[in-house]
């Protein structure tokens, strides 16, 4: 009697986490040898604990095949107990040496059955907390969406407004109910070890089948990884993609599918995210802050559980406790005000101690006018920016303003267009000019080029002096323009 034909039907549950990767793939050895010796230490360590010893089991004597003589041949022998298995990696830890002996221990001794998908979620989330700046991260709000389908910021003072509990089990439940119907995906969810948040790394694949038949090297592809950060107690999450930072290489043939396009993959995770938030009569969307940035703890400050970017610039005096008080209390202070404060710090650089705007007896106009210009890059940079607790390492910045030249050369034809032509000009769109700032903190840079006189301080707009906590800005007539799009 002929064997039936088996059938394979689509599911809709995750892939699973003991779905393991072959221990030969090539990529394994790429994934595996960007972490250091110590963290690789470290994993395993975590791996072989007792209460992860049956998540991850290594391979031992019991699960050799009889009359199999390969073990003989392999040049680490199956250990007969899992504490053979911790005794053999103290051993390493407890001399000198390479990573690579690590990794060939991992992949051709101890699991040479496979890496497992968690495994893998593991190693990835260890390099990302060793380099904070790996990834380039965007800040969104949660809004809480009306009755009436209004929407309103978590953020304002309303008390019909709370942030989300987030439970574990149920929200990841939550999150594979609106995303398996488009693409099959792995969760891991973790916590930080380093800052108030919690990490949840996403893995996609374009199958929709429990167990994809798919070249290995396609269960490492960067291009399919998503992570999203829940900090603690803010209306806000951070979202990156992993194939962002990569450099140089290209997506497999299989990544012009909508599921491995990155902004695709954006999209999916961001529409689901807050529809798993949701609950009966509390449901929330997201919000661009029209901020992005390498580093989380900058993120951390400007869009956190802190002061969010309501105190930065000028009035970072108060929130970093430099004066006591707050510029809305009509009280008088006992303490120095906020500009006599700008001018001693200015008069201690420049060695003056005069408030006029004309220079006194025995200064030089140079000594008078480095000691303005030092007033006024205080007066609108504040504490922060020389050495910025939240650096921004880009700001992108386009400009919907024409030209000077051609507003004259078009004077004529907006008088003829009519009340309607500056409606018109607002709805453009099209950037005339598009600028990039880029390095290790641009507000720092900014507020340089202010100390030397190279643009001026009181001239500058809000966004430039890091008072707004923004890293995208679209800009008309002088003045950033709020776009959903961020």
């Amino acid at each position: 009697m002929a064997r039936p034909k088996s059938i394979r039907a689509p599911t809709t549950a995750s892939l699973p986490n003991n779905l393991r990767i072959p221990s030969a793939t090539p990529s394994l050895i790429k994934s595996f040898g960007r972490l250091s010796r110590q963290a690789l230490l470290d994993l395993v360590f975590q791996w072989l604990d007792d209460r992860n010893a049956r998540s991850f089991p290594p391979y031992l004597e019991r699960d050799e095949p009889e009359n199999a003589d390969d073990d003989e041949l392999s040049p680490y022998p199956a250990a007969k107990t899992i504490e053979d298995v911790r005794t053999a990696y103290q051993d390493l830890q407890d001399r000198k040496g390479g990573k690579r002996e690590v990794i060939d221990r991992i992949l051709e001794g101890d699991w040479r059955h496979g890496i497992t998908l968690r495994q893998l979620a593991m190693v990835d989330l260890r390099y990302m907390e060793d380099h904070p700046a790996s990834l380039r991260w965007t800040a969104f709000e949660l809004t809480r969406i009306g009755v009436d389908g209004a929407r309103s910021t978590i953020s304002q003072p309303d008390t019909s407004a709370c942030i989300p509990r987030i439970h574990a089990a149920t929200f990841l439940s939550n999150l594979q109910q609106q995303i398996s119907p488009l693409v099959k995906a792995h969760y891991h969810l973790t916590r930080s070890s380093t800052l108030p948040l919690t990490f949840l790394r996403i893995f996609v694949t374009t199958s929709p089948y429990q167990s994809p038949r798919q070249p290995p090297d396609a269960l490492l592809d960067s291009a399919r990884v998503m992570y999203v950060a829940f900090p603690d107690s803010c209306p806000f999450i951070y979202t990156s993609i992993a194939a962002a930072a990569a450099s140089g290489t290209k997506p497999p043939a299989a990544a012009h599918a909508a599921a491995t396009d990155p902004r695709s993959l954006q999209r999916i995770v961001r529409d689901a995210v807050p529809k798993a938030l949701s609950r009966p009569h509390a449901r929330y969307a997201l919000a661009a802050t029209s901020l992005a940035a390498k580093s989380l703890p900058a993120l951390l400050a400007l869009r956190g559980h802190g002061r969010s970017n309501a105190a930065n610039g000028a009035f970072s005096i108060f929130a970093d406790a430099v004066l006591e008080g707050s510029p809305l209390d009509p009280r008088p202070s006992q303490t120095v005000s906020p500009a006599e404060h700008f001018r001693q710090d200015a008069d201690a650089d420049t060695g003056g101690g005069q408030e006029n705007d004309v220079p006194t007896k025995g200064e030089s106009p140079a000594t008078h006018a480095t000691k303005k210009r030092k007033l006024a890059v205080h007066a609108r940079f504040g504490t922060t920016g020389t050495l910025s607790s939240a650096p921004l390492d880009r700001l992108d910045v386009r400009l919907l303003d024409r030209v000077a030249g051609a507003v004259d050369a078009d004077a004529d034809a907006d008088a003829d267009a009519g009340p309607n032509a500056d409606a018109e000009t607002d709805d453009s769109t099209q950037p005339t000019l598009s600028l990039t700032f880029s390095g290790v903190d641009v507000v720092a840079g900014l507020r340089r080029l202010a100390d030397l006189g190279v643009v001026n301080a009181e001239r500058m707009p809000s966004w430039m002096t890091g008072e707004e906590a923004v890293s995208v800005a679209v800009v008309r007539r002088g003045k950033r323009v709020v776009r959903d799009g961020g």
